[in-house]
């Protein structure tokens, strides 16, 4: 398994704000005791890529220093921050594509952004910029899943109706961004209550996974974060540690090309959870 990563995603931050730099240095520093792995350093994302995704305007909007909104601060250098992460996503792909397992241990996260909007800590919607490369690299089905707590609103948004995508997300409800409660073409939603019981989230994350699987994807791409947890600050799930390594698992199970990219999971377990993940993957 290859881990992509960059020394520099940890170098913006605001005082109190989740979405911090030690998600990824612990991480990393977590992951490097872990046997198995090959580390790669991430590049920025082209133009070409990003503008699969994402307007022009947008593109350019990174560079103002605005706030994006009261959750998603301008940072100075967070255009090349945000392209690195993307970059990785891209590496992913192509690594996937030829047998490699992968994950991306980046930040920032992305599966709120938009096409034309930065919100929710998410500046480029890296899992849409991967699956639409692949698509542009001859890669016909691909499959987007998404356990984060949240819902993908970006990414549902960008992939709506593209041919060759399927996208499915399971996530709380009622929880920020408020969306993801219907399922609708090539966009599957399923929606947990706050304090849902493992076993039941469990569930329906397997019925996202079987649909998914059901897709005969070619590709399977992993917006893996991991709020869902029981001690997250930001969410009221239940999933354990072994539930993560669970997910990994079926991973595993399911011997397709894959890549996962970080997106959320905010607590101080969050190495733990990550290298449960991966043991999953790596071992089933």
């Amino acid at each position: 398994m290859i881990v992509i990563h960059h020394p520099e995603s940890a170098n913006y931050a605001q005082p109190g704000h989740p979405e911090r730099p030690s998600r990824v240095v612990r991480s990393a520093a977590r992951l490097r005791r872990l046997a198995g792995l090959e580390w790669r350093r991430a590049e920025p994302a082209t133009d070409e890529a990003l503008l699969r995704a994402h307007a022009q305007g947008h593109l350019a909007r990174l560079d103002q220093p605005e706030p994006f909104d009261a959750d998603t601060p301008w940072h100075e250098g967070i255009g090349r921050f945000a392209r690195l992460s993307a970059g990785a996503a891209v590496e992913a792909v192509d690594l996937a594509c030829r047998g490699q397992a992968v994950f991306s241990l980046m930040r920032p996260p992305g599966h709120h952004c938009t096409a034309d909007r930065a919100m929710g800590f998410c500046y480029l919607n890296n899992v849409a910029i991967a699956a639409l490369h692949a698509r542009a690299n001859g890669v016909a089905r691909v499959a987007i899943w998404d356990f984060d707590a949240h819902h993908g609103n970006g990414t549902e948004a960008i992939v709506q109706g593209r041919e060759g995508i399927l996208f499915a997300s399971v996530h709380q409800h009622p929880c920020y961004p408020g969306t993801g409660m219907a399922s609708v073409a090539n966009r599957l939603n399923f929606p947990v209550l706050p304090m849902t019981p493992a076993r039941e989230h469990r569930a329906e994350l397997r019925r996202a996974w079987e649909a998914l699987l059901a897709f005969a994807p070619e590709l399977v791409l992993v917006s893996a974060g991991f709020d869902a947890y029981r001690g997250d600050p930001l969410t009221s799930l239940c999933l354990e540690r072994e539930d993560f390594l669970e997910l990994g698992a079926w991973l595993h199970e399911a011997d397709l090309p894959a890549a996962a990219l970080l997106e959320g999971g905010y607590s101080e377990d969050l190495p733990e959870l990550i290298a449960a993940f991966l043991e999953g993957w790596l071992h089933g």
